[in-house]
């Protein structure tokens, strides 16, 4: 590789172990040599096989985050202006116009939203940044929760106006259960109604968390125009050009001088509490140094003690690049975060770890599938070793191996070709062709298994068939490979009817998937109404016993099992114990007589819904020396629950939503006089500085078709979001009527 106007001959790179770092081998350069090297070359080409070299070991300069908040905050936007300001873009693209770059699929583009996470990489002060873009609509959540599990740090957007919304706490929770570090960027101080300090309150309040303010605004909505930086008590003032470059740095403004020397006391009380030395030299009055401050507020954000946060407004350019700042300053990189527990096929921690680290076996996680024209991508995080072309790798989840066929970074819907890749990458794969969300690719002589992803079970379902026979097979492979890059989509059969029914988390999500079947796989398809994903369960104990003998000649069959059922504690699912002594069932049937259980739960006693929340225990039996086996015991378990269930008050249970609804103060007393004519429950009202919060609860059966409403009710400003809470028992009537309607359908078909 020759790099032109540098004064070198050819040379190539080579690994130095000491350093960590690719240097050239003909020469003696060290790493900020290197830098300047690459800004010496006006070959753009040249320029990232260089900035590749510099930073492809050196896990120090990486940052794998992921920003996400609720709908409409500004995440894509927050994007793309990141882009732009790391040189990845040269022309800033608008959600509203359809032309944001990770908003790359056609549904985004119409509608404004994102529906699938898309990853890109960028530089910022020499670090890389592999950055994913996450969905904010509650019925894509999947894509947050898949991507913070392969993450280190986040942004977390929070609007100006509205404050913590709905998805912003289940995102956050999120966050917390995958213990992802995490700063905060207050977007949108442009718009009307916006209070920084307010959003401030509601982090501590809501989620329960410690902001640490690196930041206040200047200014608030229309006159919002830059930020006060409280570690170097110097303002930034953007003009009105649009430019996020066209800033100046200035003195504090004299209104906020005391503002400002509050606000840094407190944040750097904060921080310090990360050293005890600093403490105590700050207690007996001296001053910490800029870099200190900065070390504790680094410290104290990987250990979730507080999160750094920050303000601007995204869509006007400004505050964007402390924010990038932040990342750089204050996020961990894939080194410094907790390293990623491995499992047994089973399940259970090992105790071992996938520690970051070229020099260890390879450990890599399959977050995504997605499907394009060119075939399957598979989207991975490499936790240790280093990963090449042609490479073979072990796939524990299903014990066979897979060849890797290509390797790309990608940018959003555009790959750039990798010959390698190694621990701290995001890349994606192409060519594997048995590996699905989750799966673990290992080092095939060295395997381990990381710990696997556990995703939400679907509450609502339609059915679906293609328009014309010959598009059969057609709607087949499509749902296919969707099921593939959606863990949250189900596609089943029903065996009685033969209807083809899909699932998903909502009427959004299954309206989007019906889309692209349309759009992106050319299938026209005929779609039935909504099912609600309905359970059953009991309300009281019953003890009982079952007998099971059956004599054909030559040896028989014989099992006898005394046994209660009752219900279990809400969200249990099934439990099962044995208080048998003295040996008269013996142990080794146990498990035959669980399993017998188990299996018959997946159809109730009322509609044939799948049973939730029993507990069963055999309490006593008898067996036979000859005739007795596992599959004697486990028919008689089977039989028992078909006895006993209806004696044990079965009842139909609904699923429950939480629900959160923005409304117009005008129109609070429509909204509550609709929710309670749905079997709402109302929970709180919060008011905003635009409208009323309205959280309640309702049945997912009585919010179909909702959003139509609640637009008509409120001229068009209302919105709402709804969120799987729980089920809960039907009411009689209500419960009536699904039965008789199932079993009608039942006897149709």
């Amino acid at each position: 590789m020759y790099v032109p106007n540098s004064g070198l001959s050819k040379f190539e790179f080579r690994y130095n172990p000491k350093t960590n770092l690719f240097l050239p081998r003909a020469t003696r350069l060290g790493f900020f040599d290197l830098f300047h090297l690459n800004l010496a070359t006006d070959d753009l080409g040249q320029q990232r096989i260089i900035r590749r070299a510099l930073f492809m070991t050196n896990l120090a300069n990486y940052r794998n985050i992921g920003i996400f908040a609720h709908v409409d905050a500004g995440k894509t936007t927050t994007t793309e202006r990141i882009l732009k300001l790391t040189g990845k873009i040269h022309k800033i693209g608008e959600v509203h116009d359809g032309a944001a770059t990770t908003d790359f699929m056609e549904q985004e583009q119409e509608r404004g939203i994102t529906i699938q996470s898309a990853a890109t990489t960028a530089f910022w002060r020499d670090h890389r940044l592999n950055i994913i873009d996450t969905p904010g609509h509650v019925d894509f959540t999947i894509e947050v929760y898949r991507s913070l599990k392969v993450l280190d740090g986040g942004v977390g957007v929070f609007c100006g106006s509205g404050g913590v919304e709905p998805q912003s706490e289940t995102n956050w929770r999120y966050a917390n259960e995958s213990e992802v570090a995490r700063i905060i960027f207050v977007n949108k101080l442009d718009r009307i109604g916006a209070d920084f300090y307010r959003v401030v309150n509601q982090v501590e309040k809501v989620l329960a968390a410690n902001p640490l303010v690196m930041v206040l605004p200047i200014g608030i909505e229309d006159e919002f125009t830059g930020v006060v930086d409280l570690l170097t008590r110097k303002a930034y003032i953007w003009d009105d050009s649009g430019d996020p470059l066209n800033f100046e740095i200035t003195d504090i403004p004299e209104d906020m001088v005391d503002l400002t020397e509050e606000w840094r006391e407190k944040l750097v009380e904060m921080a310090l509490e990360q050293d005890d030395d600093l403490m105590e030299a700050y207690l007996e009055g001296e001053q910490p140094s800029i870099e200190d401050i900065k070390r504790c507020v680094r410290s104290g954000t990987i250990k979730l003690d507080f999160f750094p946060t920050f303000c601007g407004s995204a869509f006007k350019n400004k505050g964007v690049q402390l924010v990038l700042d932040a990342v750089v300053d204050y996020l961990p990189n894939p080194t410094e975060v907790d390293p990623q527990p491995e499992v047994d096929l089973e399940g259970n921690e090992t105790g071992e770890t996938a520690t970051v680290s070229v020099d260890y076996p390879l450990r890599a996680l399959a977050f995504k599938i997605m499907d394009d024209r060119f075939g399957a991508l598979t989207f991975t995080r490499i936790y240790s070793g280093h990963l090449k072309k042609g490479d073979t790798v072990l796939n524990t989840f299903t014990g066979k191996t897979e060849r890797i066929g290509r390797i790309v970074e990608m940018h959003a819907d555009e790959r750039i070709e990798r010959d390698s890749a190694e621990a701290g990458d995001i890349v994606a794969l192409i060519g594997m062709k048995n590996t699905q969300t989750g799966h673990t690719l290992c080092d095939p002589k060295k395997p381990a298994t990381l710990e696997p992803m556990v995703f939400p079970a679907p509450v609502i379902s339609i059915a679906i068939a293609p328009k014309d026979k010959s598009s059969a097979e057609k709607l087949g492979i499509a749902l296919s490979k969707m099921v593939q890059e959606d863990p949250s989509f189900h596609v089943e059969t029903d065996e009685e009817s033969g209807e083809t029914i899909i699932k998903g988390m909502g009427e959004l999500h299954l309206d989007i998937k019906v889309d692209i079947l349309r759009r992106t796989h050319g299938i026209d398809a005929v779609v039935g109404r909504p099912q609600v994903a309905y359970r059953e369960s009991i309300s009281s104990r019953v003890e009982d016993s079952y007998t099971h003998k059956k004599q054909t000649g030559g040896s028989g069959q014989f099992a006898k099992i005394e046994y209660t059922v009752e219900p279990a504690e809400a969200g249990v699912g099934f439990e099962f114990k044995s208080t048998v002594t003295g040996g008269n069932v013996p142990r080794e049937f146990w498990p035959a007589v669980e399993k017998g259980f188990r299996v018959s739960l997946e159809e109730g006693p009322l509609a044939g819904f799948p049973c939730l929340d029993v507990k069963v225990t055999l309490t006593d039996g008898s067996f036979h020396a000859v005739d007795s086996s596992a599959i004697a015991f486990e028919i008689a378990s089977r039989a028992a629950y078909r006895q006993t269930m209806p004696k044990a008050g079965p009842q139909l249970m609904e699923p429950i939503m939480k629900i959160d609804v923005f409304t117009p103060d005008d129109h609070v007393g429509d909204v509550i006089g609709d929710l309670n004519r749905r079997r709402g429950m109302i929970m709180g009202q919060e008011a905003g500085p635009t409208g009323v919060r309205i959280k309640s609860q309702a049945p997912l059966s009585e919010m179909f078709g909702y959003i139509g409403d609640l637009r008509t009710m409120t001229s068009g400003r209302g919105q709402f979001s709804m969120e799987f809470s729980h089920y809960s028992a039907s009411p009689r009537n209500v419960a009536d009527e699904v039965i008789k309607e199932v079993l009608e359908r039942k006897a149709a078909s």
